[in-house]
C-alpha cells in the first residue's frame, strides 16, 4: 500500500516533521488545521466562527490535494480554547458537515500554539468508489 505525504508549503512542516495530510491507500488523515489564511496570518482574531470557517476551508483544500472530498470525511476532532464558544464553532462545522455528519469530538484544550488561535480541527477520510 502506498503512502503519500501532502504538504501545504508551511515553513513549519519540515521543522516539526509533519505533513498537512497523509494518504495511505484510500484513507486520508489531515493534521490539526487552524484558521490561518493563505498569507500565513490568522483569520478572525477573537472570532471562533471565522477561525473555524477558515480552518475548514484549509482542511477541504488539503483533502482535495489528496484526491478526497468533504463527503469522504468520517471523523473530525475539534479543539477549542474556550468551551463556552462551542456553539459558534459547532454551527460553523455544521455549515460544512451538516449533511455529511461524520463522527465528531469537540473538546477544550488549555491553549494552541498561538495564543490568538481559538480552534484547531483534524479530520480522517476514507475515499470510497463512486
Amino acid at each position: 500500500m502506498s503512502r503519500e505525504n501532502i504538504s501545504s508549503g508551511s515553513t513549519w512542516e519540515p521543522i516539526i516533521g509533519y505533513s498537512r495530510a497523509v494518504k495511505v491507500g484510500n484513507q486520508v488523515f489531515v493534521s490539526g488545521t487552524t484558521g490561518t489564511g493563505t498569507d500565513g496570518r490568522l483569520v478572525g482574531p477573537n472570532d471562533p466562527e471565522a477561525q473555524t470557517l477558515q480552518a475548514l476551508d484549509n482542511l477541504e483544500q488539503a483533502l482535495k490535494r489528496a484526491g478526497a472530498e468533504l463527503t469522504h470525511v468520517v471523523r473530525t476532532r475539534i479543539f477549542v480554547t474556550q468551551i463556552d464558544q462551542w456553539e459558534k464553532v459547532a454551527r460553523a462545522h455544521g455549515k460544512y458537515f451538516g449533511e455529511i455528519r461524520p463522527a465528531t469530538t469537540l473538546v477544550e484544550v488549555k491553549r494552541l500554539i498561538d495564543p490568538e488561535m481559538l480552534v484547531e480541527i483534524e479530520a480522517d477520510a476514507i475515499i470510497l468508489p463512486a
